[in-house]
């Protein structure tokens, strides 16, 4: 941390508490006594009004107030929320980055507000589901990556496909986006030439290179997911009295939901019939698709192949 980092986050926890002792910002700092003197003696001469009080600690005038924001207790408690959630997913650096930023925002709550939002946070949790060693493969391979993406750097991987055989890649990172609970790169394919989305799960082996990348002109990465080709329209039959648990579990490429005389109708636009395969196939007898014809075949196919083998 910086000088100047340093004397910021001195202003910040003397804003968000009555009185701190030097060697507490010290060992909150990770510097000496003796530094934390000079910085506060910085900071008057800067004209921020600490005031020592002998055998207490620092505080700051009443009145003085850095940055001068007004949040109210549910623009915190978003904003504390989602600070949770980044660093839940991405772990390291940037969770120490959220952490930091929630401690940034809570030093700026006036007294009574903070009660308040300390509250909420304490009954309000966005849990991220999955643990164990694929999640912590997921989140090590996100802080490379999200590395690549500052930093423009050339990645290399293996990249695994369902049916076909591993294939080495390498592509230049230009964003990294959650689609519900898969993870996704765009990145320009060098060999392909084109702009393409990976799943993060499916790589391995990933390094970055040293060849730094030009990012490619008027990339948005909204704009290049709202491109994304998805041709296959499908329409699957419920009963009427399943809507509620159908409701709970649409993945993320459901178009539109329809209640009808016949029953509850959900609209999809997939990709490729191995996307919406393992869905469809997760309600068994329960749904039933009204189109496209070929989709029909293939699960009667799929169908003929599991009895086959629990014959």
């Amino acid at each position: 941390m910086n000088r100047t980092d340093r004397l910021l986050t001195i202003v910040l926890e003397l804003q968000g508490r009555d009185r701190v002792r030097a060697e507490d910002l010290a060992r909150h700092l990770g510097v000496s006594k003796r530094t934390i003197y000079r910085d506060v003696l910085a900071l008057n001469e800067a004209g921020v009004p600490v005031v020592s009080v002998p055998g207490q600690g620092y505080s700051l005038m009443p009145g003085y107030f850095l940055p001068p924001l007004q949040f109210s207790a549910e623009e915190a408690v978003m904003l504390l929320l989602g600070s949770d959630v980044t660093a839940q997913l991405f772990g390291g650096g940037p969770a120490e980055a959220a952490r930091q930023a929630s401690r940034k925002i809570g030093a700026v709550l006036d007294p009574a507000m903070r009660d308040e939002v300390a509250f909420l946070l304490d009954n309000l949790r966005l849990v991220r589901q999955g643990g164990g060693e694929e999640a912590q493969a997921t989140r090590d391979k996100l802080r490379q990556l999200r590395e690549a993406v500052t930093r423009r750097r050339v990645t290399r991987f293996s990249y695994h496909k369902p049916g076909s055989a591993a294939q080495t890649r390498q592509a230049e990172p230009h964003g990294l986006y959650l689609l519900g609970d898969v993870w996704l790169m765009a990145a320009f394919d060098q060999e392909r030439r084109a702009l393409r989305s990976f799943r993060v799960d499916r790589m391995e082996d990933l390094e970055l290179l040293g060849d730094v990348f030009s990012r490619q002109p008027g990339f948005r990465l909204a704009r290049e997911e709202a491109r994304r080709d998805r041709p296959l329209a499908v329409r699957v039959l419920f009963a009427a009295d399943r809507r509620r648990e159908v409701r709970e579990r649409l993945p993320f490429y459901t178009t539109g939901t329809q209640e009808t005389p016949e029953g509850f109708v959900v609209t999809l636009r997939a990709r490729t019939v191995q996307e919406v395969l393992p869905w469809l196939l997760s309600w068994g007898a329960d749904a039933q698709v009204l189109s496209p014809a070929p989709l029909r075949e293939h699960l009667r196919d799929e169908g003929r192949r599991l009895a086959q083998r629990y014959a």
